[in-house]
């Protein structure tokens, strides 16, 4: 979907978002050019491996490159499970984009609706709604079903939610960093 030219561009126009909030001045951006569509766009960043902040979103209200740079300084300032970046943690950030495919409901209790390491999930109850990046359960060692589970926590529902009515849908993403 996306050029090796393209993935380059995104990761380096987040890392730059992220250093220009953070203090330190970007490099001069080249043109983002034309981009394939997204669904949504998320941004992880790790340090020495630790996940750092990741924030998206599912729907992309302006260009992809816009809504990558918009989701890199999110990630960076405010993921509330992190303090903010520091400028001296900048040399050792790892930068990952993934670019999101539209969403498609499932029934999460048949066993080849959910690929491990192909899909992402969004589990939804009420005005509760949690997402996890189709990385992640490969990244802890999860199957099936303690994706489910996990996603429904980070929903802030029980475990078993996509058991009893709430609605699970899966994604797949293009997954490119540094």
């Amino acid at each position: 979907m996306f050029t090796d030219a393209q993935k380059h561009m995104l990761v380096e126009l987040a890392r730059a978002a992220v250093e220009e909030r953070v203090g330190r001045r970007p490099p001069a951006m080249a043109d983002a050019g034309d981009l394939p569509q997204a669904s949504g766009a998320f941004v992880t960043l790790k340090r020495k491996g630790q996940l750092r902040g990741c924030i998206g979103t599912l729907e992309c209200r302006r260009p992809l490159a816009e809504e990558v740079a918009r989701c890199a300084i999110s990630a960076a300032r405010d993921d509330p499970r992190f303090e903010p970046v520091r400028a001296s943690e900048l040399d050792d950030l790892e930068v990952e984009v993934s670019v999101l495919g539209p969403l498609e409901q499932i029934d999460p209790g048949d066993p080849g609706a959910i690929v491990v390491g192909r899909h992402g999930l969004v589990v939804e109850q009420g005005q509760r709604r949690g997402l996890l990046l189709p990385q992640v359960a490969p990244e802890w060692g999860w199957d099936r079903l303690e994706f489910l589970a996990h996603t429904c926590r980070k929903a802030g529902l029980p475990p078993d939610a996509w058991q009893r009515g709430a609605l699970v849908y899966r994604f797949e993403a293009e997954v490119f960093g540094d």
